[in-house]
């Protein structure tokens, strides 16, 4: 299951979650976004129970996107126990996104 985050639950749904979180910063203009998109459902998909995915609008919400030094997307950053342990930039494959989330578990 895929989540919607924004500035009012990020902190309760990321920062205070028992599991790990995967946040995808995306803008709906964004080309690339756009093509990570089907892939990071899938990733929801397959994850479900063990990582809770979603996506923050970086035009919605940039105090998030600053807070978070998001610069450019789409920006993945892995969370667990309120922190950042992992992220990645721009379009990458399902296996090395399979790989970072394993690392995290």
């Amino acid at each position: 299951m895929e989540f919607k985050f924004d500035k009012s639950n990020f902190e309760a749904e990321v920062l205070k979650s028992d599991k790990p979180v995967l946040v995808d910063f995306y803008a709906d203009w964004c080309g690339p976004c756009q093509s990570m998109g089907p892939m990071i459902q899938e990733l929801a998909s397959q994850y479900d129970g063990r990582i809770k995915i979603g996506k923050v609008n970086v035009d919605e919400n940039q105090e998030l996107a600053i807070q978070y030094g998001v610069m450019t997307i789409p920006n993945f950053k892995f969370f667990k126990g309120g922190q950042v342990v992992d992220s990645t930039i721009g379009v990458t494959s399902k296996e090395e996104m399979e790989q970072r989330i394993e690392n995290v578990l």
